[in-house]
């Protein structure tokens, strides 16, 4: 199997693919918008199309959600399982959009050539790197280089409700010898790296009533509850000055890092100054008591992701509110219990709440942290085939994001996952003008040829 050949037809090949990627990217797959239904089957039934005309024996599965997209393909040598999802994110606020975010363009920047559009790295781009490979293996060599299942999920946006139910219905199926996962990014934009820690993910959704309707504040201001004021005052509270979570047991599980791992991730080199200095931020503010990197790969967090009460539109208006709510996450780590941190988290909040009002709670999707197993000689194949594409070798690393089916390929299925991802620290993928690099589309596309060849050889 010659690759120089693959590699050649890739770099050859860029401008269609990128073409592809963009009507891709036209599809306003948002899955949380029950609105964008019929758009998540048309991006479904576009993936299906394409798979299919690389000879992929593929089909839309039914959910009781959004499809899923499951193909497969035969072939010599290991078998590996391939995942991504072509949902996308919400684009609000869209006055913060520089162009419309489904119609997505390359745009010349000072630092390159980007995709601007939504879903351009999270995860259409990355989804499509995996695929646009298997498209010049398969144009050179006339089939693709191994057994490859294709797992394309349509809710991962949205908490994945359907995910656990369809892969334990199909188990058997989708059993391989290795998941393969394209939803991370690069070390500090230029280093690749082969991700082994995930933090879980726990969402809370809360609501504090105080009178049974918005009241005028000079009638009543002084005298009633506000429940803004509630609530401002106990999150207020959720850290201390040194950044300490305060709800009680959080800390539970959370793992002591060893001398090593800490002498590993120090040599990396992180400059935390330069990716706060990317948003416009200049100093850490978590935990004081452990280094920048440890903050994001290691240590838990809460974070308040949206509060709103009484009047927010133009203008002015003299409300006191009936309703205070906000959003709130948690990202977990080592063997932290989502379930317990859910109920410890409620039971503070409860405490604190004063008489004449009342919360009620809505939870959202919770999974516990993963880490990875690295005993798979395909890591190690995979770990210098990156280096071989990119000047700086590629690295074992953590993620501060969560990703739930790594997980669930080693609880469901039995089977370890690779992380691998191009995406840069300021793709903005949850934001206004998402963007993906072309540098990284392109040499992500190289990248996975080259792991599949190293996978594969003998």
């Amino acid at each position: 199997m010659s690759l120089d050949a693959v590699l050649a037809r890739i770099d050859t090949d860029l401008p269609a693919a990128t073409d592809r990627l963009l009507e891709l990217l036209r599809i306003p797959s948002i899955s949380t918008d029950p609105a964008y239904k019929a758009d998540c089957d048309r991006a479904a039934d576009w993936l299906v199309a394409d798979l299919a005309s690389l000879g992929v024996a593929v089909e839309k599965r039914p959910t009781p959600g959004h499809p899923m997209v499951v193909g497969h393909v035969d072939g010599p040598g290991p078998h590996i399982l391939f995942y991504g999802h072509y949902d996308v994110q919400p684009v609000d606020p869209l006055n913060l959009w520089d162009r419309d975010p489904f119609d997505p363009a390359l745009e010349e920047t000072a630092r390159g050539t980007v995709i601007r559009g939504r879903g351009a790295a999270d995860d259409k781009g990355q989804l499509m790197t995996f695929i646009e490979a298997c498209r010049a293996w398969k144009a050179e060599h006339g089939s693709l280089p191994c057994k490859i299942t294709f797992f394309l999920e349509g809710e991962e946006e949205s908490g994945s409700p359907s995910l656990v139910p369809f892969m334990k219905e199909n188990a058997d199926e989708l059993k391989a010898e290795l998941a393969l996962i394209c939803d991370t990014g690069l070390f500090q934009s230029k280093t690749p790296a082969i991700m082994t820690m995930l933090r879980g993910l726990l969402g809370e959704e809360l609501t504090i009533t105080g009178p049974d309707k918005d009241l005028h504040s000079g009638m009543y201001g002084g005298i009633a509850r506000n429940p803004a004021r509630v609530l401002t005052k106990i999150l207020g509270g959720l850290f201390d000055d040194d950044g300490v979570i305060q709800v009680p047991e959080l800390y539970e599980g959370v793992p002591v890092l060893s001398d090593e791992l800490k002498a590993q991730w120090e040599g990396l080199g992180f400059d935390d100054k330069a990716f706060l200095g990317d948003v416009g931020l200049s100093i850490p503010a978590g935990e004081s008591s452990v280094t920048p990197l440890e903050m994001i790969w290691a240590r838990p967090t809460a974070e308040i992701n949206g509060i709103w009460s009484g009047y927010t539109g133009d203008g002015f208006k003299t409300v006191l509110p009936s309703k205070a709510h906000a959003k709130i996450s948690f990202r977990l780590v080592g063997t932290q219990d989502p379930e317990a941190i859910r109920k410890n988290f409620r039971a503070w909040v409860e405490a604190q709440l004063p008489a004449d009002c009342k919360i009620a709670w809505k939870d959202h999707s919770c999974s516990p942290a993963s880490q990875m197993s690295i005993e798979h000689p395909g890591f190690e194949a995979a770990r210098q085939a990156l280096s071989d594409e990119w000047p700086d070798p590629a690295a074992y690393a953590g993620c501060g994001g969560s990703i739930p089916i790594a997980g669930y390929f080693k609880t469901i299925l039995g089977m370890d996952a690779m992380l691998v991802g191009w995406g840069k620290d300021d793709d903005q993928i949850h934001s206004p003008n998402e963007k993906y690099d072309l540098e990284s589309f392109h040499k992500g596309i190289r990248s996975w040829a080259r792991i599949l060849e190293a996978m594969t050889r003998g």
